[in-house]
This record gives C-alpha cells, sequence and structure tokens, in this order.
C-alpha cells in the first residue's frame, strides 16, 4: 500500500493498525467471494460503494478482467485512481446509475446498504443493471449485535429484515453470517468483548493485550457460514435477480 486513505468514520481502510480488526472483517467478506463464487475473466463487475478500493482489486485479481468501482464520494475515487490504476472508476449514485439495464454478470455491494436512505430502490438498482443470469453479493452490520450509534447509518438491519428487502427483486441463493473465529473467541472468553474494547477507549489507551489483537488480526479469524444468522456480526446474502415478468 503506497498511501493511505484518511480516516472520517464512515469507512475503513487498509494500513492504519488500529483500524485492522475491522479492514479484516470487512477483508474477510472480500475473500469469501473469491473463493467461493466463479469469476468469470470475461464477465463485468461492479462494486458498488467501494469505498478505499481494496475489495475491488482483490474481485480484480481473483480473475475479472473488467471491475468497475462506484462510489459517490470524490477524494475517495481519487485516492482509489492513485493507489488501483487498473480498476475502472466511476462516480455516481448508487441508487440511480449510469449502466445500461444488464450489464454486469456480479454485482458486489459490502458494507454499504446501511448508509443508504433509499434502500429499497438501491435493490431494484441493483436487479436492474445486473444481467438475468448475473450475481449479487451484499452485506451489512447485524442489528441485532452491531453496536448502537454510528450516525452514518441510516438504517441498520437483521437478518429477516435483509432478506425482506432483497426478496422483491432477488431469490435468495446463500444466506450467510460472519463470525468470529476461534482465535478472537478464545481471546474474548479471557479478556472480554474486543468490539466493545476499541469502543469505549482510544485506541492510544488500549491496553497491550487488545493492542496486540487488533494489530494481528486477518481475515483468518473469521469465519463465514450460514445458520444463526441472529447470533452472526455481519449478514451477507447472496442472490440473483427474479425473472423480470415476475416483479411487473
Amino acid at each position: 500500500m503506497t498511501e493511505t486513505l484518511p480516516l472520517t468514520g464512515e469507512r475503513t481502510a487498509p494500513g492504519i493498525w488500529h483500524e485492522n480488526y475491522w479492514f479484516a472483517r470487512h477483508d474477510a467478506a472480500y475473500r469469501w467471494i473469491t473463493a467461493n463464487l466463479p469469476i468469470d475473466p470475461t464477465g463485468r463487475v461492479l462494486d458498488a460503494g467501494c469505498g478505499e478500493g481494496y475489495g475491488a482489486e482483490q474481485l480484480r485479481l481473483a480473475g475479472a478482467d473488467s471491475v468497475t468501482g462506484l462510489d459517490y464520494e470524490h477524494t475517495t475515487l481519487l485516492h482509489v485512481r492513485r493507489v488501483y490504476p487498473q480498476l475502472n472508476v466511476v462516480r455516481g449514485n448508487l441508487v440511480q446509475t449510469a449502466f445500461t439495464t444488464g450489464t454486469f454478470d456480479l454485482v458486489t455491494s459490502l458494507q454499504t446498504i446501511e448508509h443508504l436512505w433509499e434502500q429499497p430502490r438501491f435493490v431494484t438498482e441493483c436487479a436492474r443493471i445486473l444481467k438475468p443470469t448475473g450475481t449479487l453479493v451484499l452485506s451489512t452490520p447485524n442489528r441485532l449485535t452491531f453496536p448502537s450509534g454510528n450516525w452514518y447509518h441510516t438504517r441498520e438491519l437483521t437478518a429477516a429484515e435483509f432478506a425482506e428487502l432483497l426478496e422483491p427483486r432477488f431469490d435468495i441463493t446463500q444466506a450467510l453470517g460472519l463470525r468470529h473465529g476461534r482465535r478472537l473467541t478464545a481471546w474474548e472468553a479471557q479478556y472480554g468483548s474486543c468490539v466493545d474494547g476499541q469502543l469505549t477507549a482510544a485506541h492510544d489507551a488500549w491496553d497491550a493485550n487488545l493492542a496486540e489483537l487488533v494489530t494481528s488480526t486477518t481475515h483468518e479469524d473469521f469465519e463465514i457460514r450460514p445458520g444463526d444468522l441472529d447470533e452472526s456480526l455481519d449478514l451477507i446474502l447472496v442472490a440473483r435477480p427474479k425473472d423480470a415478468r415476475s416483479v411487473r
């Protein structure tokens, strides 16, 4: 990483030691996609709400020749263009894009929908710009387990609410939850919640155990699997567009 995007609290970024837990948690979802979903090298991929760009770059490195990062924030997109020059970068509104109907084979949007005021409209737009055979992957924090108070979030969702949001336009093929893996679970059994620890004190006041955990966390410290979604930290839905005739 040649440069770091300044933190505003709205999005996370790699290369910032005290953000490393959150980066790894986001990174785990992108790595699940690249490991478990086919990436067609001749297809077109959109990362909607690409933020810093690390996820879109992972999709490109997994074999997608055409990856577009879409975001609304000009400074962020300047950063993406500099750091990840092989990505296509588009500035735009996620609920009303300029893309032609049926453009993309894969649309990902991770930890984004909770920031949007018009969530149903965003889902409808994803259905429009996907090919009929395309795949949508969305993730969002689980409202039942996520700490309250993030003022960048307009509406957080439970697993049931998340599925209900997609069902008018999509058939859900996989419903998954992200959880702490064995190492983080063992740490918390001894020291308490690592999330609470990070949020209750400034990072320069963290004790050595928490600081070491945060800096050493990687995507491998998280599990993504079905079952018990209400207990998960983040929710991930994989879906395909419904037949257009069934949603008129």
